[in-house]
């Protein structure tokens, strides 16, 4: 069983002497983002749900088909660079009382100075279906974690990969850890 933490992988000989990679310990996967047909690698935080075994949760087994909560930083600023619109950002309150969206408005990859045919380009974009990204996506981006689903075979493997839960499955998910949760 493949647990949560640093990454340690044994190769196995199997029948016919094929080889396996045996994850016996995995922190991060590479995770797509249906909606916007792109996939990152990034760090698993933590499992949350298991529809076989609560006994898998709590000892933190990477499964297929477990729900992990997985980091959202890669993904938010592909979808900052790429569409040039705010995801997930919190606002941060000056001394003066206006809201600033970051600290450090230098590095921010929103308000740097563009091109006309650029600006163009990111309005193209902007106008785009997939640019709108649903509401709960959107709160989850602003905690920072993700619910993602591993649809890889650790044990089989050595890798935990997936992607992350959106629309009706995102919805059933969230109300099954609220009720979860509540007891």
């Amino acid at each position: 069983m493949t647990k949560l933490g640093p990454k340690r992988v044994h190769t196995v000989r199997v029948r016919g002497g094929n080889i396996k990679l045996r994850a016996m310990r995995l922190d991060q996967g590479n995770f797509s983002w249906p909606s916007q047909a792109i996939s990152r690698k990034t760090k698993i935080i933590d499992v949350v749900y298991n529809a076989s075994s609560n006994e898998l949760v709590r000892t933190k087994t990477l499964v297929k088909r477990a729900i992990v909560q997985i980091d959202g930083a890669p993904f938010r600023q592909w979808f900052e660079a790429h569409y040039l619109k705010e995801l997930g950002r919190r606002k941060v309150v000056s001394k003066k009382g206006h809201t600033v969206a970051q600290e450090n408005p230098e590095e921010d990859i929103l308000l740097k100075k563009r091109s006309k045919s650029a600006l163009k380009k990111y309005e193209s974009r902007q106008a785009l279906p997939q640019a709108n990204v649903e509401e709960p996506l959107k709160e989850a981006f602003v905690t920072g974690r993700l619910l993602a689903c591993i649809s890889s075979r650790p044990g089989q493997i050595g890798r935990a990969d997936g992607y992350i839960l959106e629309g009706k499955e995102l919805e059933f998910y969230s109300k099954k850890l609220k009720v979860k949760k509540a007891k």
